[in-house]
């Protein structure tokens, strides 16, 4: 598993030459409900073990949780199931927030 900073994920984003990540939001949905990042797919951790086939394994994936703990859980336990590509967003929507989209509700 990879580490990856809310800056470096922007500028991967913005990146039209490199194919965008899956971003994988697993937070519960009344923290989605508050804030999330644009484009991202919500896939609650506790639903991740019994959902996780419907992830292509090849693609670039990047799982986002409030504060980088249940991402980095999530994105362990992703790349043990044969995924490819994982990264763990440090500091989660949180660093999102306060480095990339100062905008965003935080909580």
């Amino acid at each position: 598993m990879q580490q990856i900073r809310a800056k470096q994920l922007a500028e991967w984003l913005a990146d039209e030459q490199r194919p965008p990540p899956l971003l994988l939001d697993v937070r519960e949905p009344w923290e989605v409900a508050l804030c999330r990042i644009d484009g991202s797919e919500h896939m609650p951790m506790h639903l991740v073990p019994v959902r996780c086939e419907e992830l292509d394994p090849d693609r670039d994936i990047v799982v986002i949780c409030h504060h980088g703990g249940r991402s980095m859980q999530v994105a362990m336990f992703l790349e043990r199931k044969g995924c490819a590509s994982v990264f763990n967003l440090l500091g989660g929507v949180e660093a999102w927030a306060c480095e990339v989209d100062t905008r965003m509700s935080r909580y």
